[in-house]
C-alpha cells in the first residue's frame, strides 16, 4: 500500500516519465485521491518535472481526479500554468477551482496579470483579495504593487503601498523599482530618502535610474553613502559609468571591486568588457578576457559578444574572429558583432563573406553592412547590396534607408537617389528628421533644389539639421540671398536654433556672394546672441571674406587674433587674397609661413613664386623652385571628375 511518505521517497527517485506514470498509477491504485495532502505532493512534483512533455496539462487531469483538493494543490496547478507560458489561463482556472484562495492564491493571479500587462484584471484580483479578506497581507499587497508597476499604474501601486498598515522590505523596493523603470527621479529620491533601511537592492536601484538620466555625482554618492553592498550594486555602478562614456571611471571601479571577494558573473563581465572596447585599450580587454575564462563563463553567448565587439573595437580583428570561430553558440548578434568588427577595421570583402554565409538576416544585418560599405567609401557595394535587400522583399528600417541615401549622396547618383525617395512614398514612411535631412542633403548636393526644398515642406518636424541643410545646400549652390531668407525664417520659426553647422552656411553664403558687411553682422550674432564660440570653418569664412574683398589687413589681423592655431586653409585663402590685390609684402611672409607648415603643397610653392615673380626677386623664385625640386614637390595639373551615369 503506498502511503504519503513512501510516496515522497519515490518521487525522489524518480528519474524518467515511465517511472513516473508507474508512481502515479500506484497513487490512484491505493486511493490517495482522496488525501488532499498526498494529492498535493504528486501535483507539485508533475507541474514542475522535465520528464514529461506537457507537465501542466497532466497536473490539470490530475487535479480534476482529486477528490477535496486543498488551496495548496490549486495554487500548483496556477503557477504551473504561469510557468509554462500561459498566465492567461489563470483567471478562468481561478474562478473553477473547489478550493477557497489562501493568502497565496492572489500573489500568483497578480503575477499573471503583470506577465500580461492587464491592469484591468488585475483591478479584479485586487477586487477579490479584498474579498476573501486578504487585503492588508503583505505578501498579497507587495504582488499587487508589483502587477500594477508592471501594468503601467504607478498611482495604484502608491495607493496600496501608502495603505499599510506595515510594510518590509520587500514593499519598499517595490514602490522604489516602479519609480525607477518609470524614470521618475523625484518620486524614487523620496522614496528612497523615507527608507528605513537601504538595502543592496534599493541602493542598485537608484545607481541605475541616476546613470540612466545622466546623473553621474548623485549616482556616486548614492554608491559610496551606501552601507551594504552586492554584486548588482557594483554593476550598476559600472553601467553607469559606461552609460555616460566615462570607461575609464567604470574600469577603476572594477579595480577596486576586485579587492573584494565578489564573484563575477554574465551581467558585471558584460558591462566591464563593453568599457574596455569603447575605453579601446586592448590590454584591460585581455586582463578582462582571462578573468571570464577563471570564472568560466566563456561558453555564455552574451559573453562571447562583448568578447567579439572589444576585440573588433581595439583593432583586433583575428582574435575576434577567433572567437566567433571557436563559438559553440552563435545569436545573430554574434553574426552582426563579427561583420561590424571586419567593418570598423576596414575588412569590407571579409564582412560580405560573412554576411553572405549567414543562416539567417535582420534588419540589423543588412543595415550593418550598408552603413558600414558607406562609411568605408565602398558606396557602390552599399547600393548593390540594397538591390539585393529589395528583391528578396525585406522592408529596410529608418537607419537603413538613410544609408543608402548617404551612398547616392556620396556617389553624386542622383537618378538613384529618385528612385529611393519614390520607394520612401510608395512604402509611406514618415519622414522623420534624419530622413528629411538627408533626403534633402542628397538632392542640394545633386544640384537639385527644387525636390530638396519640396522634402523641406512637407516636413512635419522641422529641426536644426534639416534647416541647416537647407540654409548650407543654398549657399553652396550659389542662392545666397535664399540661403539667408531661409535663416531668417528659422530664427522666426521658434522650432530650431542656430547652432554652429547654421552659421558656417551663413558665413559661406556671405563670402560667396561678397557681402562684408552682412558678414561681420553675422559672426557678431553667432557669438553675442546664440554665445556659439567660432571654430576654424567660422574664421576660415572671414578671412576669406574680407581677403577677396580687399580688406586684408583685418583678415590677418582675425588670423592673429584667433584663439585657436589658424590651418593652412585660413591662411591659404588670405595668401590668395594678397596675390589677388598685390599686397605683396604681406603674402611673401605668409607664403613663407604656408611652405613651412606644408612643404609638399605645390600650390602654396606655386602662389609664393609668382609673388616673388611679381617682385621681381628672381633668386628668391629659383631657391624656391630648387627647394620644390629637393622635395620631390611636383605642381599637379587640375582636373574634373564626372559621372556619366550610375546603373540602378
Amino acid at each position: 500500500m503506498l502511503t504519503v511518505s513512501l510516496l515522497d521517497a519515490h518521487l525522489a527517485r524518480c528519474c524518467s516519465a515511465r517511472h513516473l506514470l508507474q508512481i502515479h498509477a500506484q497513487f490512484i491504485a491505493s486511493g490517495l485521491l482522496a488525501d488532499a495532502f498526498a494529492a498535493s505532493r504528486l501535483l507539485l512534483f508533475t507541474s514542475a518535472t522535465r520528464f514529461l512533455p506537457l507537465p501542466f496539462h497532466h497536473s490539470f487531469r490530475l487535479l480534476q481526479l482529486v477528490h477535496h483538493p486543498n488551496a495548496f494543490s490549486c495554487n500548483t496547478l496556477l503557477k504551473a500554468a504561469l510557468l509554462a507560458g500561459m498566465p492567461h489561463l489563470c483567471l478562468p482556472l481561478y474562478a473553477s477551482l473547489p478550493a477557497s484562495p489562501d493568502a497565496y492564491t492572489h500573489p500568483i493571479l497578480a503575477a499573471a496579470c503583470a506577465a500580461r500587462r492587464d491592469a484591468a484584471e488585475g483591478g479584479q484580483v485586487h477586487s477579490h483579495a479584498i474579498r476573501h479578506g486578504f487585503g492588508d497581507n503583505l505578501y498579497v499587497r507587495n504582488a499587487l504593487m508589483h502587477m500594477y508597476s508592471a501594468c503601467g499604474c504607478l498611482w495604484d501601486a502608491r495607493k496600496v503601498f501608502d495603505a499599510g498598515p506595515t510594510w518590509d522590505a520587500v514593499s519598499w523596493n517595490t514602490i522604489l523599482a516602479a519609480y525607477v523603470h518609470a524614470g521618475d527621479a523625484d518620486q524614487a529620491l523620496g522614496v528612497f530618502a523615507r527608507m528605513p533601511a537601504r538595502n543592496a537592492t534599493a541602493v542598485s536601484s537608484m545607481v541605475s535610474l541616476f546613470g540612466k538620466r545622466g546623473m553621474v555625482d548623485e549616482a556616486r554618492r548614492v554608491f559610496d553613502e551606501a552601507d551594504c553592498r552586492d554584486i548588482f550594486t557594483w554593476t550598476a555602478m559600472i553601467s553607469c559609468f559606461g552609460r555616460n562614456n566615462m570607461f575609464a571611471e567604470a574600469l577603476h571601479v572594477f579595480s577596486c571591486m576586485r579587492r573584494e571577494p565578489w564573484p563575477l558573473d554574465e551581467a558585471l563581465m558584460v558591462s566591464v568588457v563593453a568599457a574596455c572596447a569603447q575605453s579601446e585599450i586592448i590590454q584591460n580587454g585581455e586582463l578582462c578576457h582571462g578573468l571570464i575564462i577563471r570564472a568560466g563563463l566563456c561558453s555564455l553567448v552574451n559573453v562571447q559578444n562583448v568578447l567579439i565587439h572589444m576585440y573588433s573595437c581595439c583593432l583586433d580583428v583575428v582574435a575576434a574572429r577567433r572567437l566567433f570561430d571557436s563559438s559553440e553558440r552563435l545569436d545573430m548578434f554574434s553574426w552582426n558583432s563579427m561583420i561590424a568588427g571586419y567593418l570598423k577595421n576596414g575588412h569590407v570583402k571579409d564582412a560580405m563573406a560573412l554576411f553572405s554565409a549567414m543562416p539567417h538576416k535582420d534588419n540589423v544585418s543588412w543595415s550593418t553592412l550598408i552603413s558600414g560599405c558607406v562609411q568605408n567609401n565602398q558606396s557602390s557595394d552599399a547600393l548593390s547590396v540594397f538591390d539585393s535587400m529589395r528583391s528578396q522583399g525585406i522592408r529596410p528600417d529608418e537607419v537603413t534607408v538613410v544609408s543608402v541615401i548617404s551612398a547616392c549622396t556620396n556617389l553624386s547618383a542622383l537618378e538613384k537617389g529618385r528612385s529611393v525617395h519614390e520607394y520612401i512614398r510608395q512604402n509611406n514612411y514618415y519622414i522623420t528628421l534624419v530622413l528629411g535631412t538627408s533626403l534633402i542633403d542628397m538632392y542640394m548636393k545633386c544640384g537639385c533644389l527644387e525636390a530638396a526644398l519640396e522634402v523641406f515642406n512637407i516636413m512635419e518636424e522641422k529641426g536644426t539639421p534639416c534647416w541647416n541643410a537647407v540654409i548650407v545646400g543654398l549657399a553652396m549652390n550659389g542662392l545666397v540671398t535664399k540661403a539667408l531668407d531661409m535663416f531668417s525664417e528659422m530664427e522666426a520659426s521658434g522650432t530650431a536654433i542656430p547652432n554652429e553647422i547654421t552659421f558656417t552656411g551663413v558665413l559661406s553664403a556671405c563670402r560667396n556672394a561678397g557681402i562684408v558687411e552682412e558678414g561681420r553682422h553675422f559672426f557678431k550674432l553667432m557669438r553675442h546672441k546664440y554665445q556659439i564660440t567660432p571654430n576654424i570653418r567660422h574664421y576660415g569664412c572671414m578671412v576669406d571674406l574680407l581677403g577677396r574683398a580687399g580688406y586684408v589687413k583685418e583678415a590677418e589681423d582675425m588670423i592673429e587674433s584667433m584663439p585657436l592655431s589658424p590651418d593652412a586653409p585660413a591662411w591659404g585663402a588670405l595668401l590668395g587674397a594678397c596675390w589677388k590685390h598685390g599686397e605683396n609684402e604681406v603674402g611673401e611672409r605668409v607664403g613663407r609661413k604656408l611652405v613651412d607648415m606644408d612643404p609638399h603643397h605645390d600650390g602654396f610653392h606655386a602662389m609664393l613664386s609668382n609673388i616673388y615673380a611679381k617682385e621681381g626677386m628672381w633668386q628668391s623664385v629659383n631657391d624656391l623652385r630648387g627647394s620644390m625640386k629637393q622635395r620631390h614637390v611636383i605642381k599637379v595639373s587640375g582636373h574634373t571628375v564626372l559621372e556619366l551615369s550610375h546603373s540602378s
